[in-house]
C-alpha cells in the first residue's frame, strides 16, 4: 500500500494535543457523586429529608416542653398525688444523662471509621453507641418504675401526664435510634456499608446527635430548673 492510499487518521488518536471529543470529555459514572442525588442546596435528598424531619421534631418537643412548664408553674385544680420535683433523683439522672452524651462521641468515632473504610472499628463503635443508648433507656424505665411506686402515675394529675409524655416520647426516639444503629451494624456485617455509603452513617448520626441535644434541654428545664 502506498503512502497516498493510507486510511485517514482519527482525530486525537495519535496526537496528545488534539482536542478531545465530547464523549472523551464526559465524566465516568464511577467518578461522580457517591449518591448521585444532590439537590440545589448541595445536600443529598436523604440528608435534606433528615434535616426537614429534625425541624419538625423541634416543633414537637418544643410543644411538649412548653406544655409541661405551663402545667408545672400553675396551680392545677384538684391536684392529687405528689409533685414530680419531689421525686427527682438528680444524681442518678445526671449519670444517665452523661452516658447518653458519651454516646454522641462514639457516634462520631463510628462515622470516622466509616469514612476511613474500617468496618471492624465501625461495628465496634456502632455497638458501643447502641449499648450506651440502651443503658439510658434502662435508666429511664427504672425511674418510671420508682415514680409509680411513689404513687406518681400517668393519670395521677395533669403534671404527671405531661411529664410522662415528654420523657416517654424522648425515650421512644432513643429506642428508634438504637434500632437504626443495629441496622447499620447488620449492613456492615453484610458488606453493604462501604466507604461510598458512609453518608448513611452520617444521616443516622444527625438523628442521634439531635436526640442527645434534646435531652440536654429536657434535663435542664425539667430536672434542674425548679
Amino acid at each position: 500500500m502506498s503512502v497516498t492510499d493510507a486510511p485517514p487518521s482519527t482525530p486525537g488518536a495519535g496526537d496528545p494535543a488534539a482536542p478531545l471529543r465530547d464523549q472523551d470529555r464526559a465524566p465516568h459514572p464511577e467518578h461522580g457523586p457517591a449518591d448521585g442525588h444532590a439537590t440545589s442546596t448541595g445536600l443529598s435528598n436523604e440528608k435534606l429529608a433528615m434535616w426537614v424531619f429534625l425541624g419538625s421534631e423541634c416543633l414537637l418537643f418544643g410543644g411538649l416542653i412548653s406544655t409541661f412548664l405551663l402545667l408545672r408553674s400553675r396551680d392545677v385544680v384538684d391536684q392529687v398525688g405528689p409533685d414530680v420535683a419531689e421525686l427527682y433523683d438528680i444524681p442518678f439522672t445526671s449519670v444517665s444523662s452523661f452516658v447518653l452524651l458519651m454516646s454522641s462521641l462514639t457516634m462520631v468515632l463510628a462515622l470516622a471509621a466509616a469514612q476511613r473504610d474500617d468496618p471492624q472499628r465501625l461495628r465496634t463503635w456502632l455497638v458501643t453507641t447502641a449499648l450506651l443508648g440502651s443503658t439510658f433507656v434502662a435508666g429511664q424505665v427504672y425511674e418510671f418504675t420508682a415514680f409509680l411506686r411513689e404513687g406518681f402515675g400517668f393519670t395521677t394529675n395533669l403534671q404527671s401526664s405531661a411529664f410522662y409524655v415528654l420523657t416517654g416520647f424522648h425515650g421512644v426516639h432513643v429506642t428508634i435510634g438504637i434500632i437504626m444503629l443495629m441496622s447499620l451494624f447488620v449492613m456492615s456485617l453484610r458488606g453493604t456499608l462501604t466507604r461510598q455509603r458512609s453518608e448513611t452513617v452520617e444521616i443516622v448520626g444527625l438523628y442521634w446527635h439531635f436526640v442527645d441535644v434534646v435531652w440536654i434541654i429536657i434535663f435542664t428545664v425539667v430536672y434542674l430548673i425548679r
